[in-house]
């Protein structure tokens, strides 16, 4: 058994092993913002998608080798990687290659998360890969994969689970495991109705990050199996881990961030509702987030569109250009307007006397003179009326808008009158 692995082995790991993003789910849960798009196309922090967190993970930690799965609404998810991450290089063995459903095995689309890996299974027999990791395509994170394929190769693993620990009372919605000393997994649970809390922390469970580390002989003969048993919903969650626990080396990898010779929590988002999404984005305006875009040595790549920087317009007492407790991105033009602690994504434009506060607002919005907006997701290509309030009268939005549970009001181009998307 290998318990030390030096920064060159780990790289080995790395080169030899090949990662697969599932990036074909709806996100329902996000309502009408994916109405559109696919999950991990949703614009998030000002400037990226949701898919550059899991391709950036992917690139700093040494995995070039990348496909990317895809099935719902996916043209904008597909156009976004196709222009910001063609820079890997194919002579040297680099690629994010584009899965979408084909048809290539079944005459079907996915039927769920084990079956979108088994429907390209001769793609990823040609590649060779040593290792396979399965990723989720929708979650806001940092994370060196490579410290986790070193841990499964040195627990002589057949799959090993990234695992977080999350409130009991948020458990409903994760597969939660139980481990023994050794974090050997015991039990696997897919969104129980009643999690088991970890033994000694009655208030957290154990679970599933959606991150999964398979020797690829062994995922190769779990996949053909499950593909021959009807009784399968062909999901890893469901079916493959729950199934291979009691027979195989099944461990769990817990993600922590270390810090000052100590490991902490670690900042892991799944943004699946409109409240966490707000929340999620929300966060990065503080004086020192979680989540740290500016980490030089962690970067998050993304499509990067070249635009002139943010500018702010008029210092009259009663219309003034400004910004405070806020992140602003190029090609804004704050126009006499007041923001508070918002963030707005690239090429908004917010007219005179306009109040913008603990708001979201997404890309080419343009927002007229004499409004008012608080708490409030403007998703992309809004065109918000002069004197509109959108956040001010619950009943009114309602009426209007969908008004998530926690108050927070999303706005669509659809919701005001306005199609970007012509469907006949």
């Amino acid at each position: 058994m290998h318990t030390d692995f030096t920064p060159r082995h780990i790289s080995r790991l790395t080169r030899n092993t090949l990662a697969l993003i599932l990036a074909g789910g709806r996100g329902s849960r996000l309502k009408q913002l994916t109405l559109w798009r696919a999950k991990p196309a949703v614009p998030f922090g000002g400037k990226f998608r949701i898919i550059d967190f899991v391709l950036s993970n992917c690139v700093n930690s040494g995995i070039r080798q990348i496909g990317l799965i895809t099935q719902y609404k996916a043209h904008s998810l597909l156009l976004h990687v196709q222009k910001g991450w063609s820079f890997l290089r194919g002579e040297f063995g680099e690629f994010v290659e584009l899965l979408p459903a084909q048809q290539r095995i079944e005459s079907s689309w996915y039927a769920g998360t084990a079956d979108a890996v088994y429907q390209n299974l001769d793609i990823i027999r040609s590649h060779g890969p040593e290792f396979v990791v399965i990723l989720a395509g929708d979650h806001i994170y940092k994370m060196d994969y490579g410290p986790m394929i070193a841990y499964h190769v040195s627990r002589e693993a057949d799959l090993t689970v990234g695992c977080i620990e999350v409130p009991v009372d948020q458990a409903k919605g994760f597969g939660i495991m139980s481990v023994d000393d050794e974090q050997r997994i015991t039990c696997f649970t897919e969104k129980p109705e009643c999690p088991q809390c970890i033994p000694g922390k009655p208030d957290k469970a154990l679970a599933s990050m959606g991150i999964y580390v398979f020797d690829t002989g062994f995922l190769f003969e779990q996949l053909l199996a499950d593909a021959d048993n009807p009784e399968s919903s062909h999901d890893f969650g469901h079916d493959i881990i729950p199934s291979v626990i009691g027979n195989h080396r099944v461990f769990a990898y817990p993600f922590y961030a270390s810090g000052d010779g100590v490991h902490k929590e670690a900042y892991w988002r799944d943004v699946g509702t409109v409240d966490a999404y707000w929340l999620a984005n929300q966060e990065l305006i503080g004086v020192s987030p979680e989540l740290n875009l500016y980490d030089e040595e962690w970067p998050i790549w993304t499509y990067q569109e070249q635009l002139p920087p943010a500018k702010f317009v008029f210092d009259d007492d009663d219309r003034r250009g400004m910004a405070v407790d806020s992140m602003v991105s190029g090609g804004c033009i704050i126009s006499g307007a007041c923001i508070r602690h918002s963030l707005l994504f690239s090429h908004v434009r917010v007219n005179s006397y306009s109040e913008v506060t603990d708001s979201v607002v997404l890309p080419d919005v343009v927002i007229g003179q004499r409004c008012r907006i608080h708490r409030a997701i403007i998703d992309k290509g809004c065109r918000i009326p002069d004197g509109m309030q959108i956040g001010m009268d619950a009943d009114e939005d309602r009426r209007r808008f969908y008004v998530s549970e926690q108050g927070v009001v999303l706005v669509t181009p659809e919701m005001l009158g306005q199609k970007l998307h012509y469907v006949r």
